[in-house]
């Protein structure tokens, strides 16, 4: 078991189901989730710098560049030296990556193989509420009020990139950047890479992996 403070990634490509499994981890292991799109909605609102410039990129519905979101995460990171982290949405790149290195080892880098056509279809039928960032599908996880969000009422929208034309480009351009920081994670032995169609088949086994590594604070069952 971990005596010293627990670094995890968890890396996929969009739509992969990487938040879910992020915070079925942080749930049962007591991990900090930390996102990348929480931190840069954060920074949204503080307005500061680094906010200002995402702001640019994110109205337009594209990604923030690799500076950016860098500059954000470690800022954040720099803050938790002490405690055990999970990073949803970073490293998305070599860059990032090669950034992470300079603070922090990594213990273990989870990464999630869903089939194309999957990712695909999830994405076509995702819709988003802006403010906070939180993900609707139209098909298995709809809203109460078709086209609403359920907490503040405000309406849902779908990104630029997750309409079905952009979605194939999204993907492709995703697996051009992750490749190399996969292929890195692998030559450390620090990757596990898990495959499936479903996020609660593939559940189980990302549970035994982190029950290796720490304690659960909860049965699998519980999440």
């Amino acid at each position: 078991m971990a005596s010293k403070a627990l670094r995890a990634v968890v890396l996929g490509p969009p739509g992969s189901g990487k938040g879910t499994v992020c915070e079925r981890i942080a749930r049962s292991f007591g991990l900090q989730h930390l996102s990348s799109g929480q931190f840069l909605r954060e920074s949204l609102r503080g307005g500061g710098e680094v906010g200002v410039l995402a702001k640019q990129y994110l109205e337009r519905g594209l990604l923030v560049p690799d500076h950016v979101i860098t500059r954000v995460m470690m800022t954040e990171l720099e803050k938790r030296r002490a405690e055990h982290w999970l990073l949803d949405g970073f490293p998305r790149t070599l860059g990032q990556a090669e950034a992470l290195d300079r603070i922090c080892e990594l213990d273990l880098v989870i990464s999630l193989h869903i089939p194309f056509e999957t990712l695909k279809d999830r994405l076509s039928a995702r819709w988003i509420h802006p403010a906070s960032g939180r993900v609707y599908n139209m098909e298995f996880n709809p809203p109460h009020v078709h086209g609403i969000d359920d907490v503040t009422g405000e309406p849902l929208v779908q990104r630029e990139d997750d309409k079905p034309e952009a979605v194939t480009a999204r993907l492709r351009k995703y697996k051009d950047a992750a490749k190399p920081v996969i292929e890195l994670y692998k030559s450390r032995g620090i990757l596990h890479s898990f495959s499936g169609t479903e996020t609660n088949k593939i559940w189980p086994y990302v549970y035994a992996l982190l029950s290796n590594k720490i304690q659960p604070l909860r049965s699998e069952e519980e999440h």
